[in-house]
Order: C-alpha cells, then structure tokens, then sequence
C-alpha cells in the first residue's frame, strides 16, 4: 500500500493519495481544486485514479472532487448522511456509515463521525495484502493532532444558528464510538494542521495515533471522566475567528465548484491595456511585493498579496468573485510565477487571473497613507472622527490592543461593511500585528473606497515605541 500526504501549507490543509501497488490504482480524499499534483503522484507510480472522495462540505477551500474525477474518469463518493439539509448538489457515489471503497488489496471504509459537520465521514484504511484490520485512520476535519474540529463553524461562517452545541455533543459521542473504540496503534492523518482556522490548537504534527491522543489530548480527561458538558464547554471556548470567505466555500462545495478544465498560461498585459482597465474596472491589479516597498508607492486601488505562501488565504480575504467580476493581473516575474499565484487563487475559488505584469514601471501609482507610532495620537486628535481597526483575531484584540481600538479581523473586513462607518464619515487607521495582515485588508479597503491610514509597523511598532515612551519617562535613559 501507498499512502502519501499532500500538504499545501498556504491553507493548512492536508489530503491523501492511497495506491494499491498490486493493481496500480489509486484513491485521493479531500483534493484541492489545482488537481496537477495528483495526477504527478499517479503518473510517477505508474497508477490510476479510480476513485476520488471528501470528508465533508470544506468552508475553507473549494473542493477538488469534481475537478480530478472529471480529468481522470474516477468515480466520485460524497457522503450521504447528515440528512435533507446536507446534500450534494451533484452527481457522485453516496457514502453511508460503514460502506467500503475497494482499492485492490485495500479497503477504505467510511465512518460517520458528526461534530464538525452533520456529514462528516473519516476514512478507515485496512491494507489488504498485511491484515484484516484498519490501521490507518483519514480523520478529515474530526480529529487532528492534539485538536478536534471546531463545531461552532456552522454558525460563525454559514449564518445558522446555536448548531456549535448539537454539534459539540455529536463530537463527544463520535469520540466515544468511531474514534476510542479503535486499537492504540492506528494511525490517524488529519486534514488540517497548525494554522488552520478549523480549530483552535491544531498541532504541527502530521500525523499521530488513537493510543497518543486517547492518553495526551486536552479532550481525553473528559471523555473518561464520561463529563459531556465539561467538554462542551472547553470545546467551544475560546474558538478563533472564522474568515468570511468560509460562506461562500460552504454553499459552493455543495452545490458543486465549476469545474475548471485546463487553464490557460497567463499572458503579459501591455501598460496602456491595464491602464485603460484600471480606469474603467475591467482589471484589479495584484501587487506582490513586500508591504515596505508597497508602502513606498502603489497602483490606486491595488490589491495587496504580499506572500506566494498565503495567496490563496489573503486573495479570499481581499476579492470577492460574486460581487466583483474584474479580471486579475499579477505582479509576477515571469509566466510561470503567474500561474502558481492562479493555482493558488483557484482553490479558494478566485478563476479570474488573466494576466500578469514584470515591473509597475508606466503605471500611475500613488503612495498609501501610513502613520508612525509616534504620530498616532496626534492623528487621532486632528480627526476625532477616524476609527482606529485592529484587523486581528478577536482573541488577539482581547490580549492587548491599542486604547480605544475597536477588532474586525482581515478576513472580514471586505465582507463586513456595515460594520463600518460610511466611508464619507472619516477616515480608517487600520493595524494588525506586524503589518502584512493589514496591509491586505488596507489595500481591500481602499479598492472599495475608504479612506486609510496603516499604522506602521502595526501593534508590534506601537509596543514597542509605548515600552521606550515608558521606560523613558521612568528612568530618564532611551531603553534601546
């Protein structure tokens, strides 16, 4: 058997490519929408793709079932419980509690384990040509290492209302029957790990164990103890933001995301073009550079996307492919660079880069407005109607903000307006922890017409500068 972890590390999202070596075919659980990595994986063992599945309805990428069963002609499962509420809008195989996917020598069997998602199946793997048992267990968004999936994600990013508590005590009780009930030694492969918002202390590890959770994880006291509420209470506890993006996953990885095909190559677009597209809305240009070189001087209305890495997470913050129907243009070095910002963008369902630039040489560009920690009050002062923003998680605001601060994190800011003066009521001054956060959803502000000032340096600059202003004032002596 072959069993290899596919990982991109800009959504913290892990899937699986199984292979049965004896009759060369393969099965992928939980495939992002840029499919060319498993059709890689399969050319380079020399198998093919017969089969393809989910754990469940993802908020936090778009799927990539459909697109990888339509390229290779797999069949495709989904999972047919959780009832009326939670069914595919889509042609594929149905999956209920206990049914079996048969991969050669390996049985993949779904478990139906609700708590994150009425739906939710895990996928236990027994390897056919060694034993009669499973010993390898695809907890999807279940169990992760050292972490559960969050229950309270149905309300916080599809709109519905108190499910977190129906969903913590299907958790507790898919715990106690798909999960502890299994021998220590089974290997369990989650898929999310640290960074991921489907939880709230996901660990790095890739992989772990029945026997290693069931002793060490922060849930395992309760479940022995049989405390149901003790663990319900911790569970929904501190829970960290859910972006808004998230809604929009969960209604289009259930009707079923479009199916892309092959995209093409982003070609070069010309200065006078994206000048003419710029002006009339047709482009939205995507500046990659580091926020201090964007601070130095922009495109107007520019989107910011300062880190390949997180492209696919900041474009879901900053664009909105239902409202806004303009065709991206990346600052890219070359064609090849492009489309892995493309292959990025489409798995948060972003399909419309077109083209890319090399330099914003012949642009017109202007310079975003940024304030020094040390001039933040006199700021404040001159306009008293300004709103100072601490675009981080809710659970950093709550450590430690900047007085009077009020808390909207990046990932909502472009989806929450409302809560948001008008933009003719005065001016933004928006800060995160370092400056990339914010420099992301400053720039999404101003593509939608407010007025904002980034505090530079963010909240880490503004410590720091308090702490010298302190230390300063207490001993007469500049601490640095």
């Amino acid at each position: 058997m072959l069993l290899e972890r596919i990982y991109d590390e800009d959504l913290s999202q892990a899937s699986y490519f199984i292979g049965c070596q004896s009759q060369s075919v393969a099965l992928v659980v939980d495939p992002r929408r840029d499919i060319q990595v498993y059709l890689d994986l399969a050319a380079h063992h020399g198998m093919t793709i017969t089969a393809v599945t989910e754990t469940h309805i993802h908020a936090d990428f778009l799927s990539g079932t459909r697109e990888l069963a339509a390229a290779t002609g797999a069949t495709a499962y989904v999972s047919g419980e959780g009832g009326e509420d939670w069914t595919y809008g889509f042609d594929a195989e149905l999956l209920h509690n206990r049914d079996t996917i048969q991969l050669g020598n390996i049985t993949v069997t779904a478990r139906h384990t609700p708590g994150h998602t009425p739906e939710h199946l895990s996928y236990l793997v027994t390897d056919g040509a060694f034993t009669d048992e499973p010993g390898y267990y695809l907890t999807g968004d279940f169990v992760f290492s050292g972490d559960l999936g969050r229950p309270d994600l149905l309300d916080e990013a599809a709109g519905m209302e108190d499910t977190r508590f129906e969903g913590a005590k299907q958790l507790f009780a898919s715990l106690k029957n798909a999960f502890l009930t299994l021998p220590d030694h089974v290997q369990v492969f989650p898929g999310h790990g640290a960074g991921s918002a489907c939880g709230k202390a996901l660990g790095a590890l890739p992989s772990t164990t029945v026997g290693y959770e069931r002793k060490f994880a922060w849930w395992a006291t309760y479940l022995e103890r049989d405390d149901e509420q003790g663990f319900i209470d911790e569970l929904l506890d501190g829970q960290p933001d859910a972006h808004a993006y998230f809604a929009r996953m969960k209604r289009q990885n259930k009707q079923g995301p479009a199916i892309l095909g092959r995209r093409p190559t982003p070609g070069v677009v010309g200065v006078e073009e994206l000048t003419r597209g710029l002006q009339d809305g047709t482009y939205a240009l995507i500046d990659t550079r580091p926020v201090d070189q964007v601070h130095t001087g922009t495109v107007p209305g520019a989107l910011s996307i300062p880190s390949l890495g997180k492209a696919a997470t900041h474009i879901a913050w900053a664009f909105d492919p239902e409202t806004d129907d303009a065709e991206l243009v990346v600052l890219a070095e070359d064609a090849e660079t492009a489309t892995e910002y493309g292959d990025h963008f489409v798995r948060v369902g972003v399909d419309s880069l077109t083209g890319y630039v090399t330099s914003l040489d012949g642009l017109p560009t202007t310079v975003p407005a940024v304030v020094s920690p040390a001039h933040l009050e006199a700021l404040r002062a001159e306009d008293a109607t300004a709103l100072l923003l601490d675009v981080r998680n809710r659970s950093e605001h709550a450590d430690g903000t900047v007085p009077g601060a009020e808390q909207l994190s990046a990932g909502k800011v472009l989806f929450h307006q409302d809560d948001l003066p008008d933009r003719e009521a005065g001016r933004l001054i928006t800060f995160c922890q370092s400056g990339l956060r914010n420099s992301v959803a400053a720039a999404a502000l101003r593509r939608a017409g407010y007025d904002v000032v980034e505090l530079d340096g963010s909240y880490a600059a503004w410590s720091h500068w308090t702490a010298q202003q302190h230390d300063l004032a207490t001993t007469g002596k500049d601490a640095r």
